[in-house]
Order: structure tokens, then C-alpha cells, then sequence
């Protein structure tokens, strides 16, 4: 059986020559003979069977005994020796109540005494202390090599992931929603990505093939789904329509929409519908869009198991030696309670590696409270300068705030605190001006209107935003609050949210959200103008403790751009390629900023920019940024490295560096 119905032949002809790459009045003997391979119903067997009786029982008698289900599955996550002896959940309890300690020096609040506890409770009922020691070894292994990293997306609403040093953000500082993390109700595994060095990210993989085997580990896999674009492609393609008029088609498409292919796209390519084969083309493109395509290795998810992988789920070797791959993808391993690690790139960190880097061995005296030399998670917070350099919109070269669409946004927006970034970062998407949610925003935060807060419940789900829903976290609190759904109902709102690539099913919930915020005494307006604002941002909506972690970035980077641009400027540069702006483009801003930048010089440049001792002339500074003239710090010039010469290998510097002093 290859088809539900008899009417799908033609679409099945079109795949198989898709799959033999080659036009379907080519394929002969490999197209079906007929369209007979399509599911019969039970009256249809029994005519077909009528003289094979024994066949049909024989059938029904094998059906019956079949007893496999997915959910037979047995997996176990590992379950390696603690350094304590202590068992997982005891050493877990330990390490919280530790690191607790040290994230809060001057004492832990009673608030985050209790939220430890309730997540540690639930932790140990779901039986997740392992997981949750696994990643905490790999980000511990991290920090013995000195890779700086960070964990974000929703294990950032996790109070015990901060305390055992997997995230950076508390989730006390934005009060963020644990059950985005874990929910008891839903009984679904956590989930947690980490950020490393995007150049080291290797050497944790490594470490994870060295301690667990490849024999217990694989990489899970990415479906790649036919997009508009690609599906009229290859369809255009197998029914033998020229490869200018298949290019025609395609350009005329958005390239990750999903809508359904039409009079549009065919007069852009110079295609009359009523032509019966033009008509084929159109109908199979959108048969076969959202149809699996291929398989691809996930960005960095890793499947770890306590025995053999093989034995649990289908692998597949990759391209790479002794790694394999598991050909489920992250719904697949979520759907069975297969647990996964998220080990994933970022420039940024490797920028601010080496910007800490440069720090400790230039500036002596740049040390924290304690005497120790900065880190991340010690930075000075709120700083005003900071936040003064970020209205001006002078922030080319930093994380996620460096656009043009950024760029404009800060001095209308004006940050003046840490959840201010959080905002910046999720706002200036296409989903909350989809949603029209931007401009609402923007005036509330002029005085120009007051925000609309039916009932008190809203104004403490909504307040810190003005009264706009900006984050998935606050369309689940206002699911459960207003809507009356379950918490678990209210992650299903959030999973029904569409993706960069993949089509939502929100409007399933549309009834559900606004009868039950009618039932709640909300007038029915304005419970269609709510959820039509989380439909519009659900395609892009960031969750809150994702902007909170990559917004931590943000200040960090800026922090460096302000007070130590030569700094900033040689990290930058030595962490290319990342960005939006070439190296010649942040020399120039470096500068402007006052910084002395030396030329490359056979005498004196290594590989990597580094830091040359001078004095800062604070003439140098650009009229622009004048009110920087009293805040840079800086006291080196940068000397540009041999990277920055175009074709040169290091292989190749090191050979003529070896000769300096020899004549």
C-alpha cells in the first residue's frame, strides 16, 4: 500500500520521479502498473479474498497477536557514578542548595529557597535528576577547558539550572513561568540547549563521544519538509517543464512560505492555468507541501543512553567517523520521553571568551566586588552609561541589537534596564508586528496611551509589558488565568504556536481561548483582539527566558563596547566570521570610538589581534560620540593579526613568524 486512495496514483508517479531524479515520462518499468496499491476498505478485501477465506482469517489472526507499541520502548537515561557516591537526586539536591549559596552571596531569598525546593520536588517525581546531572557535566567540562557557554530557551525559567551554573539568568530577576520547562500535567521531558563557543563547541562534542561511547550516543535528526519553493521545484522538474520556466516559478515565491501555490505564481512564471499540465504542476506542489523531504542532523541535539543506542532507536551513520545519527527528530524522541542534550554554537560567547580573555591581562585593575577577575554572571549590573550608549543606538557590533531594524528601534524604545533588553530582543521580529504589537507598545511607553487592563489578573501577566503580549510564556499565563485552561492545556496552546518552519495550528484554540474568557465575565471583543494578538506573534514569539539569556549578551557586549572598545574591537575580530558587519566595518566604528588601531606588521602581528600598550587621546573620538570621551577606559591600541589578511593560513604565519631575528 503506498496511497489512501485510488486518486493519488498521479502524485505517487510524481514522487517516484522525484526520488529517481528523472521526469516521469522517463521512469518506465519503475511507475506502478495501475493504481491498485491504495488502501481498500475491510468490504473491498473480503470481494477481492472471497475465494482465499483462510487468507483473510489467517490476517486478522496475525493482527490480533501484534502487540509492539512505541511506548514498550525501555529507555534508560544515563546513570553515571556521582563524584560524592550520593545518588543522583541526593547529589542534585546538593549541588542546588551549593550553588544557591554562591549565586546569592548575601543571602538566599526565602522566595528562592521555596522555588528550589518545589522544582527539586518535582524533579525527583519525574525521576529527571539524571538528566539534569548530565548536562550539568557537560557544562562543568566546559568550564574546566575554559569554554565559555551559557544555557537559554526554556530551561532559563528553571531556578536550579541557574543555581548549578547551566544558565546565567535568574529566574527570580523576570519572573518567568517553570511550568514552560517542566509541567507535571504534561509528563513530557525538559528540554535544554546550551550555547558554547562556536570554534570549541567541537571539543565538548568530543567529550561526550569520549565518556559515553558512540555506541550510546547520536545526534538526533531534523526533518526537512517540501516549503513552496522546493515543492514546485522538484514538481515542475519530474512533469519535464524546462529549467527556465521551473526557475521563473520558484523566484516567485517567499522563500519559506507555506501557502497554497496559485494564479500568483503561475503568471509569474509565464504559466496559463488552464493548461492541464500546468494545472498538475500547481495541484502536486500543494499536495506535497509540508511532505518530508529528507533527513538532516539536528543543529546539536544529542541522544545519551544508559546502554546500547541501537537497542532503543534506528541510527544511521553520518559523514563523520565513528558518529551516528538517530533518524528521529526532536517531536519523535519528545512523543516517546526520550530525553535530548542540546550542544549548540554562538559567536558571541567565543567574542566574549576572548574579550574577558583580554581583559584579565590587560586591565589589572578590572576586577568585581570580590577582587576576582570578571565573568559573565559578575558583570556590574544597570549600569547608565551602558544603557546611554545603547539609546544612542551605537551598537554596531554587539549581540542581537546590531541591525538596522535594531538600530532604529533603540531610541524610540530607549533601554534603561535589563528587562528593557529582554523586551528589545523579542520585539523587533516579525511576529509581534504581525501582531500588531509593536506600535501599541512603543505609545504606552511614551505616555502616549495607558494600557487596557480588563481584570487585576491580566495587569500581573501583562504589566511588564504594557499590556501586550510579547512572549510565549505570557500567552500561557493568560490561557490559564483568563482562559481557563489547564496548565498543560496551555502548553498545548504554545506547541499549536507555528515555526519558522512549520505551520501552526492555533486556530484550533480559538473557540476554546475565547468562550472561556467569556465564561470569565471578559467582553468577547476584546478576548478576539487577544488571541488574535498571540496568533500573530505565535510564529515568531520568542519565550521570555530566551530573550532573558541572549539579552544578558546584549549587556554584556555593550558592556565591553563602552568601557573597553579596544578590547571589544580585538575580540570581535578574532571571533570572525559572525555578524553583520565585515572586519573594515568594526575597525572603523573601533576608531571612531577613540581606538588606535595598528596596521598588520611582520615584526610584530601574530595570528590573533592583540592589545598594544599607548595612551588615549580622547581628541580621537568622533564629535558623535563625544559623550564617550569620559566613560572609554581604554588604554591600548589594537595591532590587527595575520588573520585579517585574506588567504593567508596559520600554517603558512607561522613559518615566516619562526624567521623574525634571523636576518
Amino acid at each position: 500500500v503506498l496511497y489512501h486512495s485510488a486518486g493519488r496514483r498521479s502524485l505517487q508517479d510524481v514522487l517516484t520521479a522525484i526520488r529517481l531524479n528523472t521526469p516521469v515520462a522517463q521512469v518506465g518499468l519503475e511507475l506502478a502498473a495501475n493504481a491498485e496499491r491504495h488502501l481498500k476498505p475491510p468490504q473491498e478485501m473480503a470481494r477481492l479474498f472471497r475465494r482465499h477465506p483462510q487468507a483473510l482469517a489467517e490476517t486478522l489472526r496475525f493482527a490480533d497477536e501484534l502487540s509492539f507499541s512505541l511506548s514498550d520502548l525501555e529507555y534508560n537515561y544515563p546513570d553515571e557514578p556521582t563524584e560524592s557516591g550520593l545518588g543522583p537526586q541526593a547529589e542534585l539536591e546538593r549541588l542546588a542548595r551549593e550553588g544557591a549559596a554562591t549565586r546569592y552571596p548575601a543571602g538566599v531569598p526565602a522566595s528562592v529557597l521555596q522555588r528550589i525546593e518545589e522544582e527539586l520536588a518535582l524533579i525527583e517525581r519525574l525521576n529527571y535528576a539524571r538528566y539534569f546531572l548530565t548536562v550539568y557535566d557537560i557544562v562543568q567540562f566546559a568550564r574546566r577547558q575554559h569554554i565559555l557557554c551559557q544555557g537559554r530557551g526554556s530551561a532559563a525559567n528553571s531556578i536550579v539550572c541557574f543555581c548549578i551554573g547551566i544558565t546565567e539568568v535568574g529566574p527570580d530577576r523576570i519572573d518567568t513561568l517553570f511550568e514552560r520547562f517542566i509541567s507535571e500535567e504534561r509528563n513530557e521531558p525538559p528540554d535544554i540547549d546550551v550555547d558554547f563557543e562556536h570554534e570549541r563547541r567541537d571539543e565538548v562534542i568530543a567529550y561526550i563521544y569520549q565518556k559515553y561511547s558512540a555506541k550510546r550516543t547520536a545526534l538526533a535528526a531534523a526533518v526537512i519538509s517540501y516549503r513552496g519553493r522546493s515543492a514546485l521545484r522538484e514538481v515542475a522538474k519530474a512533469m519535464g517543464l524546462s529549467e527556465d520556466v521551473r526557475t521563473a516559478l520558484s523566484s516567485s515565491i517567499w522563500g519559506w512560505s507555506t501557502s497554497e501555490l496559485g494564479e500568483k505564481e503561475a503568471s509569474a512564471g509565464g504559466i496559463d492555468r488552464s493548461d492541464p499540465l500546468a494545472r498538475q504542476v500547481i495541484e502536486h506542489a500543494n499536495e506535497i507541501m509540508g511532505f518530508p523531504r529528507h533527513l538532516s542532523q539536528h543543529v546539536g541535539g544529542f541522544v545519551i543512553t544508559r546502554d546500547r543506542l541501537d537497542e532503543v532507536v534506528p541510527i544511521v551513520k553520518t559523514a563523520m567517523d565513528e558518529r551516528k545519527m538517530v533518524e528521529w527528530d526532536k517531536d519523535d524522541l519528545d512523543a516517546v520521553k526520550i530525553l535530548k542534550v542540546d550542544v549548540l554554537a554562538l559567536g558571541m560567547l567565543t567574542c566574549l571568551k576572548r574579550a574577558f580573555t583580554l581583559l584579565t591581562h590587560h586591565y589589572s585593575d578590572a576586577r568585581d566586588a570580590y577582587g576576582r577577575p570578571y565573568v559573565l554572571a559578575t558583570l556590574p549590573e544597570e549600569d547608565g552609561r551602558v544603557y546611554d550608549m545603547i539609546c544612542r543606538a551605537d551598537t554596531l557590533g554587539v549581540f542581537q541589537i546590531e541591525s538596522r531594524a535594531q538600530m532604529s528601534m533603540l531610541p524610540r524604545l530607549r533601554p534603561r534596564e535589563f528587562y528593557d533588553l529582554v523586551i528589545e530582543v523579542a520585539i523587533v521580529r516579525p511576529g509581534p508586528i504581525q501582531g500588531d504589537m509593536v506600535h501599541p507598545y512603543l505609545r504606552r511607553r511614551q505616555g502616549k496611551e495607558q494600557p487596557e487592563y480588563p481584570k487585576p489578573e491580566l495587569e500581573q501577566i501583562l504589566g511588564k509589558t504594557l499590556g501586550v503580549p510579547l512572549f510565549q510564556e505570557q500567552a500561557m499565563k493568560i490561557a490559564i488565568v483568563a482562559g481557563g485552561f489547564r496548565p498543560g492545556e496551555a502548553d498545548e496552546l504554545r506547541r499549536a504556536m507555528a515555526t519558522f518552519k512549520r505551520t501552526g495550528t492555533i486556530g484550533n484554540y480559538r473557540q476554546r481561548m475565547i468562550d472561556g474568557m467569556v465564561g470569565k465575565g471578559y467582553e468577547k471583543a476584546f478576548a478576539e483582539r487577544c488571541f488574535k494578538q498571540i496568533e500573530g506573534f505565535g510564529e515568531y514569539g520568542f519565550p521570555e527566558s530566551h530573550a532573558a539569556s541572549f539579552a544578558l549578551l546584549v549587556y554584556a557586549s555593550c558592556w565591553f563596547k563602552t568601557f573597553y572598545p579596544d578590547v571589544f574591537c580585538a575580540a570581535i575580530l578574532n571571533a570572525q566570521p559572525m555578524g553583520f558587519y565585515q572586519p573594515a566595518q568594526l575597525v572603523r566604528d573601533a576608531r571612531d570610538h577613540g581606538v588606535e588601531v595598528r596596521e598588520v606588521d611582520i615584526n610584530f602581528s601574530v595570528w590573533d589581534c592583540t592589545l598594544e600598550q599607548t595612551a588615549f587621546d580622547p581628541a580621537r573620538v568622533l564629535a558623535r560620540h563625544a559623550g564617550m570621551r569620559g566613560v572609554i577606559e581604554t588604554h591600548h591600541a589594537v595591532r590587527l593579526g595575520f588573520r585579517q589578511i585574506k588567504g593567508l593560513s596559520e600554517d603558512r604565519m607561522t613559518l615566516f613568524v619562526g624567521r623574525r631575528g634571523s636576518g
